[in-house]
């Protein structure tokens, strides 16, 4: 029910007797309902079709077609009014049978006028609670997963609604995270929320490509262009037009090949290697990278001017070890999706393991944690996942020395304090996007001694 009062709301009634049709529509008017009349079944199911009705009161016993076969082929015919049946005296064993197949009440004739409307409020407020409970899986399911990111942390769920938000825009995104925080999947995400779904989505690892290839690569070549060039090849560009271009590991792209991007991203056209003439291309550009463009800006190895150019949306995707709320959805999720495919059948996780897992920091994100999983499932016997299952560096008490590389054998406490002065030196530079003075601060100590410990650890 979307209304909370009367006002307006369409109901029908169904009844071959017209003095009860003359009454209910005086009564139900003077509420202030919007009431229709109906003299059988046949005709009701007719009305039923053509308009949604919130409520349908339906007599049983009635000609040309009963009030028992008119709630039968509503249903069949998916009409979703709250249908409550109107039962005289000798059909009261068919009114039960009506509510077993569908019907939310019935009423026995002869019925005083407030037995009426109590029955009808008593549907409107089923009606508003079974709503309000759509609603509440609605969100959940939204909290839960998202284009199969599954998350409930408060920065991943304004992500998600900033991906409904934008998605069918062609504004640039960069987005920013660790490696193995899901970087391709927010890329799809907003893609296949757009319109441009029904399109390519075309993906490329920067860094996984020689530098004298990736030219060829995105924007494509010409025959003869080059040594093996011996046909004609559209690019990655071509490929994704009307559609999505994601540029994985931007970070790695040579400079001279910055400013051609830069360019194809100004004019919207491309230039294959080897050709005179251009090519218009509709492509929507994603770019990701796990490191710190500005640090690569200040360093002369990355344009400031295509840092604003992908940067005109830029999301952050928080690490694993900051939102540790998520690990026991993610475990399930990746129990249900490895089990299903190793013929695993329902495998659990044991409370001990589930400990281990959230106590861990996860340097390799949601990937590490998945990987984590696949392997607890390969080994594990049964339906329980237990710690015996997980890899060394999460067993036991072990597991708070692996994190920091400190060999479980060892008992040299001077190289225990170095490692971890390191791991801590490592986080506080990270968690600071490498400013030396705040890290100093963080770690309590002078930025002199930090800037000696860097160079001592060889970490500068």
């Amino acid at each position: 029910m979307k209304k909370n009062r009367s006002d307006n709301i369409p109901i029908l009634v169904v009844d071959d007797e017209e003095n009860l049709r003359h009454m209910l529509l005086v009564l139900l008017s003077r509420e202030r309902y919007q009431v229709d009349l109906a003299t059988n079944g046949e005709e009701a199911l007719q009305m039923a079709l053509k308009t949604n009705y919130d409520f349908i009161l339906s007599d049983i016993k009635m000609p040309v077609m009963d009030g028992a076969e008119f709630l039968s082929k509503a249903i069949e015919n998916g009409i979703q009014s709250t249908i409550i049946m109107m039962s005289a005296y000798g059909t009261m064993d068919t009114a039960i049978e009506c509510m077993k197949k569908g019907a939310y009440d019935y009423i026995s004739k002869p019925f005083k006028n407030d037995e009426i409307l109590l029955v009808l409020k008593k549907a409107a407020e089923r009606e508003r609670l079974k709503e309000e409970n759509r609603q509440l899986k609605k969100e959940l399911r939204r909290e839960v997963s998202f284009a199969d990111i599954v998350s409930r942390n408060p920065r991943m769920l304004e992500i998600f609604a900033l991906i409904e938000k934008v998605c069918d825009y062609k504004t640039s995104v960069l987005i920013l995270g660790e490696s193995g925080t899901g970087k391709e999947l927010i890329a799809k995400a907003l893609h296949y929320h757009s319109i441009r779904k029904n399109a390519p989505f075309v993906a490329v690892n920067c860094g996984a490509i020689p530098h004298t290839l990736l030219e060829s690569e995105l924007f494509g070549h010409v025959k003869g262009a080059f040594t093996d060039a011996s046909t004609d090849k559209a690019g990655l560009f071509v490929q994704a037009d009307c559609g999505t271009l994601f540029l994985d590991e931007i970070g790695e792209m040579p400079l001279p090949l910055q400013v051609k991007l830069l360019r194809v991203l100004q004019d919207e056209e491309i230039r294959p290697v080897g050709s005179s003439s251009v090519k218009k291309v509709n492509v929507r550009v994603i770019s990701a990278t796990a490191k710190d463009l500005e640090q690569e800006i200040d360093a002369g190895r990355f344009r400031k001017d295509l840092y604003f150019r992908l940067n005109v949306l830029g999301i952050r995707l928080p690490p694993l070890r900051e939102r540790s709320e998520d690990i026991p959805l993610l475990v399930d999720h990746f129990l249900a999706k490895h089990g299903e495919l190793f013929c695993k059948g329902e495998v659990r996780l044991s409370d001990d393991a589930l400990r281990a897992l959230v106590g861990y920091p996860w340097p390799g994100n949601v990937r590490e944690l998945e990987n984590c999983i696949e392997r607890g499932l390969l080994i594990c016997e049964g339906d329980l996942l237990d710690v015996s299952s997980l890899p060394d560096n999460l067993r036991g008490k072990s597991a708070g020395c692996s994190n920091i590389g400190i060999q479980p054998d060892s008992l040299s406490i001077k190289k225990a304090e170095e490692m971890m002065e390191r791991e801590l030196i490592r986080r506080a530079l990270e968690k600071t996007g490498g400013n030396r003075t705040h890290a100093a601060r963080l770690l309590e100590i002078s930025h002199r001694s930090l800037l000696y410990k860097l160079k001592e650890y060889v970490m500068e």
